[in-house]
């Protein structure tokens, strides 16, 4: 159990570090904002670039994976809206939005370098698979069930466009997109380029996570306190396990892609769960309360899926 926190706690001591120093004014929001813009328009965009780039396509685009991941995330979001809908009295576009925290796992700043510390660089390939979709999936599956219950929505066409747009923006989708059309093309990047792109790539993930930290000292848990544990039982507990019995027993994948699958659904929901919410105004206590509360209790639970992996024989 020691050598598992030895593998948990150094992620979320730079988490603690950047929520600390904002706590105390040393790193201020506009110091925040720029460390955020930095990894989420630069760094990050070159670390999927190069996971992409480098990724064995016909080895490791495996669609049993991409199943055991995201049947789990499309069940919990299912649950969660419900939940928020019949349990606890929240109007259609509240309980959009809520079931939506439960449907988007951190997967890249907190799932990638879990993974990565755990099991090694080499085994973060189901990762990247995961990753290549997530943002893209989630936000249309999210803004569709959006656009169906509210009263003031668009129409399908109206919100597919706007889904196309907001995602073909985004620097994130762009690096992945970058680094896919390079290794389907057999493109080689120039070996000084690629060098840079690299030195950009290893300073993202410390960058990002001590961001997330000063970001998440702007939320508080204010209110929906029943609502925030629903959506972290169903993000940390019930989603992690259905990914395990899928990728582990049902389609017995190899042990890195069970790994990949179990890990990353088994992270907090990200600060997009947030930028969901307040995109339509929509049950935003609730969001910012979730990620605070889920990302601090995801130490432990974490933790214990790095166990029950070793205890699985994974």
């Amino acid at each position: 159990m020691l050598d598992i926190l030895r593998i948990i706690l150094p992620v979320f001591v730079v988490v603690a570090g950047g929520y600390g120093a904002a706590r105390a004014n040393f790193f201020q929001p506009a110091h925040v904002d720029g460390v955020l813009a930095f990894a989420m328009r630069f760094g990050v965009p070159c670390l999927l670039f190069l996971g992409m780039y480098r990724l064995d396509l016909h080895a490791q685009y495996d669609w049993r994976l991409l199943v055991s991941f995201y049947a789990g995330a499309l069940l919990c979001f299912a649950l969660g809206a419900l939940g928020a809908w019949r349990l606890f009295g929240r109007r259609p576009g509240e309980s959009v939005a809520i079931g939506f925290a439960a449907l988007f796992s951190n997967s890249l700043l907190l799932g990638l370098p879990i993974t990565q510390r755990a099991y090694g660089a080499d085994a973060v390939a189901g990762n990247y698979v995961i990753i290549s979709i997530h943002a893209p999936l989630c936000y249309l599956v999210g803004i569709l069930a959006m656009e169906t219950v509210r009263a003031d929505g668009r129409g399908v066409a109206a919100t597919l466009r706007a889904v196309g747009g907001t995602m073909f923006r985004n620097a994130l989708t762009i690096g992945l997109a970058l680094g896919l059309a390079a290794n389907v093309s057999g493109f080689a990047l120039p070996e000084p380029a690629l060098a840079g792109v690299e030195m950009l790539a290893r300073a993202a993930l410390p960058a990002a996570l001590f961001g997330l930290g000063g970001a998440l000292t702007r939320y508080a848990i204010r209110g929906g306190l029943g609502e925030g544990i629903m959506v972290s039982v169903l993000s940390l507990l019930v989603h992690p396990a259905i990914a395990l019995v899928l990728s582990g027993w049902v389609f017995a994948l190899p042990v890195e892609f069970v790994r990949s699958a179990v890990v990353t659904a088994a992270m907090a929901p990200g600060i997009n769960a947030y930028v969901f919410a307040a995109m339509y105004q929509r049950a935003t206590a609730v969001a910012a309360s979730t990620v605070l509360m889920a990302t601090a209790a995801s130490v432990a639970t974490a933790s214990f899926w790095l166990f029950a992996l070793e205890a699985a024989g994974f």
